[in-house]
């Protein structure tokens, strides 16, 4: 009855409910309830809420590490999935730490698209992601 579908078996839609169920359920085991949003509220494509009652995460889903202008002063966690890895980080803060390694700064695409992203987290970033990972 059940068969497993493979990730590049799915669409791009189905592809972002699945990193959204994902990160959901890692976040799940710290207490989290997760909400989707059917728009882009804010910025997020969802809502992360502690069980505590005081900690509301704006997060927006990202199938790779990635940070992007439009972001900046949101309050916007990014969470990506990366193989069996979760990460879930504030994007101000992380661009902030990437800008002090001096990695993007001068690169075209941070110039002129205010974007960036990496298909692989780079091995620069590992230290980075590691107080992120969920």
């Amino acid at each position: 009855m059940f068969e497993r579908v493979p990730y590049s078996k799915l669409n791009s839609r189905q592809k972002e409910n699945y990193n959204f169920h994902k990160v959901a359920g890692e976040l799940a085991d710290y207490g989290y309830n997760c909400l989707r949003l059917n728009d882009d509220w804010q910025g997020a494509d969802f809502l992360a809420c502690h069980v505590d009652g005081v900690v509301f995460l704006k997060i927006q889903l990202k199938g790779r590490m990635t940070i992007d202008k439009k972001y900046l002063g949101k309050d916007i966690h990014i969470a990506f999935l990366n193989g069996d890895d979760c990460y879930v980080y504030p994007h101000d803060e992380m661009l902030e730490r990437i800008l002090k390694l001096d990695k993007i700064g001068s690169s075209k695409s941070w110039l002129e698209a205010g974007a960036y992203s990496w298909p692989q987290p780079p091995v620069w970033a590992k230290d980075i992601l590691d107080d992120y990972k969920v």
